[in-house]
């Protein structure tokens, strides 16, 4: 890996660094490939929470490198889109929670990188946008999906449509990201939250995700008969066994995942 290093915890907790910082970060094919290797190879590892985030303080991910997509034919630029897809797909529909822990620049992809995780943490520098209709194009990476999903249509489409970049206050105002910190306290904010989620038993927390996945996809109906199932299927396991008992027996539980 050139441009992307994971960092894997004894609590459970890998993070998942873009390193590209001459660029700001910027995506371009291989980083975007990189992004979904690592990420795959995490979800074989099954670690309890993962963190993304970008190196340096000037930028979490500023873009996309528009000196590479500016040759791009169309075809190129369909398998551009269709390569950020897949990978941010690994982040969105991860079995364990993600959160991305934001400094400085989180412009087009890198705004789309935050918004397929769970989570969002940002630092007071933090600045969001869609910059992509200045440039004549469009959120390719699935901003134009999800932020709909996340902040509503009509805020959504405010920011895809003008291109306004936003920080941090703004950004928590309307639901983008979950809380702000301060400069620099990005990183270790989310791994707070990373460990409090690693406390837990981890399979209902990928149980509990997966059930509020669900609920962005179906009918509430068809939603509350999955989480039905889910919440049945736990019972099965050794985990519940020991959550519930440890709290009868007012000790601390020992999760280990069965």
């Amino acid at each position: 890996m050139d441009f992307v290093k994971v960092e894997r915890g004894e609590n459970g907790v890998a993070v998942l660094t873009i390193d590209r910082q001459d660029k700001l970060n910027a995506l371009n094919p291989q980083v975007v490939e990189e992004i979904g290797q690592s990420l795959l190879e995490l979800e074989s590892e099954a670690p309890r929470a993962v963190i993304v985030t970008g190196a340096g303080e000037r930028a979490f991910v500023a873009g996309a490198d528009i000196s590479e997509m500016n040759s791009m034919s169309p075809m190129e630029a369909k398998g551009f889109a269709e390569l950020a897809h897949a990978a941010l797909a690994l982040l969105d529909r991860s079995p364990v929670p993600t959160i991305a822990a934001v400094n400085g620049f989180a412009l087009g992809g890198g705004c789309e990188i935050a918004l397929a995780c769970d989570i969002r943490v940002a630092s007071e520098n933090a600045l969001f946008g869609f910059p992509e209709v200045g440039l004549g194009i469009l959120p390719g990476m699935g901003g134009t999906q999800r932020a709909p999903r996340l902040i509503g249509p009509a805020v959504a489409k405010e920011l895809i449509f003008t291109g306004r970049r936003i920080g941090a206050e703004e950004a928590h105002r309307i639901g983008l990201v979950n809380r702000v910190v301060g400069e620099g306290e990005a990183l270790s904010a989310a791994t707070g939250i990373a460990e409090e989620i690693a406390a837990n038993g981890p399979l209902a927390v990928r149980y509990a995700k997966a059930a509020a996945n669900r609920a962005q996809d179906v009918d509430i109906i068809s939603g509350l008969e999955y989480e039905a199932d889910q919440f049945a299927l736990l019972f099965s396991t050794e985990d519940a066994r020991e959550g519930m008992g440890a709290f009868i027996e007012k000790r601390k539980a020992a999760f280990e995942g069965k």
